[in-house]
């Protein structure tokens, strides 16, 4: 993701990176062009210009950089030597003026990272992608080597190429067991959509043993077991905590006053998240709701515009009571990046401020993205015509699907809290979401979710029974279509 001026400029500087312009060792100078990735502190990736070329750099800083530096450097080196594609690299040494190191590997062209090319095809360019992945992770493993950091990012796709980045993530075994092989390959299919895994693990694990040399198939409920708690795993650690720190995502600043987290995509508008000021903005602008736990207001801030929902603390005793736990508005933020992170759709998530009093939590606000689309009850009102209609239904169908796969449920299934978008279902109020741990609370969870929603179309026969016509065309196993109460006779 590439940043801001103004952010990249600020996350350099971090690095005692003041210029564009940074010395080498050798004479020459690289140009930075952008950054590209951050892990505070430690390394930032930039894209830059070398000798004429576009190259991509790695930084390293803090009292570890050597240690992280020649860690890469090994990595890229175990690729070279098994035959692995990985970019060349061009250049390694310390900087000339700036306690730090770098890395310069060459730029492939043309490419793009896997994650991308992921996003941008239709199903069948997906597969054949799953596919060219799994040769790539089984050859790794023919050459006893484990990407310990494996995300689609860490794969750049050029042309008939796969080419595997960070070397830092790499290690080589003497020997790969099976265990830690194949819950290697669950991480990988841990980064595919949940519908698609379903529908392809099976061609999935018979490509992956005929290149990996082991023969023998993993079992699919086995491998179905391992996918999921990989994915929850990445989920948790990305939702439930990396966002809550200084990361390339976010920008977090916390004092015993208050905690703000604000996203780097919206840099333009952190002086606007005080909670004074998002209290004037609530005041003046327009109101969506209003009540005692929590008021919602629609605000325009640099020509963007938000939904600003603050937590209210009702009393004295309901302050007490929810001053030592998380607040309804650091779920909604979390969830927000959790479903975005799983390939759901829901308005950007823009900054998250509680009020602090030495610790202890008070008033608390969620700003989000604006998504101009009518909800789901509005949506039907307005009587599309019949292929929308039938296509909004289908869309709102996969989604529960998708949420029961991932064994998360929404918490109030109102129609009202689906937003329909050229017909395409976007979640909103998340503050009651969760993702479970355990199949059986996930199904009762989900069968009220099913529950909740067929409510909303009690008055509709022909809009219900649509509804129930799908989600028994749609669902694999329809017993929690049973445990709902829906029949499709």
């Amino acid at each position: 993701m590439e940043h801001s001026f103004v952010t990249q400029q600020l996350i350099l500087s971090t690095f005692g990176i003041e210029s564009a312009r940074v010395a080498l060792t050798n004479g020459t100078e690289l140009e930075i062009v952008a950054v590209v990735r951050l892990v505070p502190g430690r390394r930032v990736v930039c894209r830059a210009q070398w000798n004429g070329q576009y190259v991509y750099a790695k930084f390293f800083a803090g009292k570890k950089a050597h240690y992280y530096c020649e860690r890469d450097k090994l990595g890229v080196g175990l690729l070279i030597q098994h035959n692995i594609k990985t970019p060349p690299l061009l250049f390694a040494d310390k900087l000339k003026q700036i306690d730090a190191e770098v890395l310069v590997f060459a730029e492939i062209k043309p490419s793009e990272n896997a994650e991308v090319v992921w996003r941008a095809s239709d199903s069948n360019k997906r597969f054949d992608l799953a596919v060219r992945l799994v040769l790539e992770l089984a050859g790794h493993h023919r050459a006893h080597l484990l990407q310990t950091d494996l995300y689609l990012k860490n794969f750049l796709v050029s042309d008939d190429s796969i080419y595997t980045l960070d070397g830092d993530g790499v290690r080589h075994y003497s020997k790969l067991s099976r265990q830690c092989a194949l819950a290697n390959l669950a991480t990988l299919l841990s980064k595919f959509d949940v519908l698609d895994v379903q529908a392809w693990l099976v061609d999935l694990l018979k490509v992956y043993a005929d290149a990996s040399a082991r023969h023998t198939l993993p079992s699919h409920p086995h491998m179905l077991r391992l996918i999921n708690h990989k994915r929850k795993g990445a989920a948790n650690r990305y939702a439930d905590a990396k966002v809550f720190r200084k990361c390339t995502d976010v920008e977090v600043d916390q004092t015993s006053r208050h905690f703000q987290a604000i996203s780097t995509q919206f840099p333009l508008i952190q002086s606007s998240m005080v909670s004074e000021k998002l209290d004037d903005l609530i005041n003046t602008q327009t109101l969506l709701k209003s009540g005692n736990t929590c008021t919602v207001a629609l605000a325009n801030i640099e020509n963007v515009p938000l939904v600003i929902k603050r937590y209210n603390i009702k009393n004295i005793w309901h302050g007490i009571a929810r001053a030592l736990r998380k607040t309804r508005a650091s779920a909604s933020w979390a969830n927000a990046y959790r479903l975005t992170l799983l390939g759901i759709a829901t308005p950007k998530p823009i900054a998250l401020i509680e009020q602090r009093y030495f610790g202890l939590r008070g008033k608390a606000y969620f700003v989000s993205e604006y998504l101009e689309a009518p909800d789901a009850n509005l949506f039907f009102e307005q009587k599309p015509e019949q292929v929308a209609r039938a296509t909004a239904i289908h869309n709102i169908v996969i989604l529960f699907y998708r949420l029961f796969l991932l064994k998360i449920s929404h918490g109030d299934m109102k129609a009202t809290n689906i937003k329909l978008l050229d017909a395409s279902p976007w979640l909103i109020d998340l503050d009651s979401m969760r993702q479970h741990d355990w199949d059986g609370f996930a199904l009762k969870a989900h069968v009220q979710d099913l529950k909740r929603f067929m409510k909303n179309w009690q008055d509709e026969p022909s809009l219900y029974n649509a509804f129930i016509k799908e989600f028994f065309a749609v669902y694999a196993d329809p017993h929690p279509l049973r445990l709902a109460g829906l029949s499709n006779y």
